[in-house]
């Protein structure tokens, strides 16, 4: 009979080899629907690692696809660790890039080393102030923050298709729908010639750090700690738990926010209504992936990534649909789930009946 019994302390290897075997699990578990279709699993694992890390623009690929990632990986773990589920990353990354292309298509001219900050700020503030309605809903009335954030997902992206089609619609795009063009002083440089990768990286990792420096070693974090761990405790030792869930709130919609703007300024150059390929859902899997650890949002980020740019390079190598990224991330977030027992239980075996 198997029994779990609590840990009172997880290995920190522990910790760092699980998001690691969960990765290792959904790719070896993705191979039983790849032999299914007929694919030769061995070629294809190998185009997909040639596609994703075979040369200098596969590698610059996979961090620009990473850079979004990153950022909303950031929103959904700062989140959780309050236990307030933002599930409406998608919808503050689109809030974001609206505000981004309002501020940088010609509203304000201004020298690239100030136009750049302000789009960016406007995303950041787009992001979270519609993540703040959700929070207090949940804060003053009790409302559940899933189900707001997940249906305002829908509004924005509503609101987003009536204003590339009516307001902000370029009147060059043919019919197309599509804003206006950022000013040429509102785009985020490029970190490599010739490629898509651009200083919203630079963007992404000195978020990544702060948010770990703030989790870590400020007051504030360790309140936004111990509400996640326990509201009741907390508001008993006297945190600001409403407080303390507001800041998180609108510190998770503006990281969020952040990836839209950087998303239009960076890679599109314009806002239209496929910007994200669901960036603000896959953060949710990074987060979980990474344990939510803001340094971990990183690598976990990179790994995502990788599979979806490695998965369009086997899908023209072989004719595999290229929806296999999606099933090796869902597969690795349900191994990094159930793999999580591990590092919060020991797993004993129970003596049976005859042995009492």
């Amino acid at each position: 009979m198997i029994r779990l019994q609590p840990r009172t302390e997880t290995p920190a290897l522990l910790r760092l080899a699980v998001p690691v075997a969960a990765a290792l699990v959904a790719l070896a578990l993705a191979a039983l629907p790849l032999a299914l279709a007929g694919a030769p699993v061995l070629r294809a694992y190998a185009s997909m690692a040639q596609g994703a890390l075979g040369s200098r623009f596969a590698l610059t690929e996979v961090v620009t696809r990473a850079t979004p990632l990153i950022l909303t990986g950031l929103a959904a773990a700062v989140a959780f660790r309050a236990r307030l589920y933002n599930i409406g990353a998608e919808g503050q990354l689109y809030a974001g890039a609206l505000a981004a292309v309002a501020v940088g298509a010609g509203a304000v001219a201004a020298p690239p080393a100030l136009l750049v900050p302000l789009v960016l700020l406007a995303g950041a503030l787009a992001g979270a102030a519609l993540m703040l309605g959700p929070t207090l809903a949940r804060v003053l009335l009790g409302a559940d923050e899933v189900v707001t954030t997940l249906l305002l997902n829908f509004v924005v992206l509503l609101l987003v298709q009536m204003m590339i089609e009516g307001p902000m619609k370029d009147p060059m795009s043919l019919g197309w729908p599509q804003s206006e063009p950022l000013a040429d002083a509102a785009l985020l440089p490029k970190l490599v010639e010739r490629t898509r990768l651009h200083a919203g990286l630079l963007v992404a990792l000195a978020a990544a750090l702060l948010t770990h420096l703030l989790l870590a070693r400020t007051v504030a974090g360790f309140a936004i700690r111990a509400v996640g761990a326990s509201s009741p405790a907390a508001r008993f030792a006297g945190l600001p738990v409403a407080g303390t869930l507001v800041g998180v709130g609108a510190l998770s919609g503006a990281l969020a926010g952040l990836a839209g703007a950087g998303e239009v300024a960076g890679v599109k150059g314009f806002l239209a209504a496929d910007l994200s390929p669901g960036y603000g859902y896959a953060g949710i899997v990074v987060a979980m992936l990474a344990g939510l650890s803001p340094l971990g949002t990183v690598a976990a980020a990179l790994f995502v990534a990788a599979v979806f740019v490695g998965a369009d390079s086997m899908s023209r190598a072989i004719g595999v649909s290229s929806y296999i990224a999606n099933l090796i991330v869902a597969m690795a977030l349900i191994a990094v789930l159930v793999a999580g027992l591990l590092t919060r239980y020991h797993v004993r075996l129970a003596p049976g009946p005859a042995a009492r």
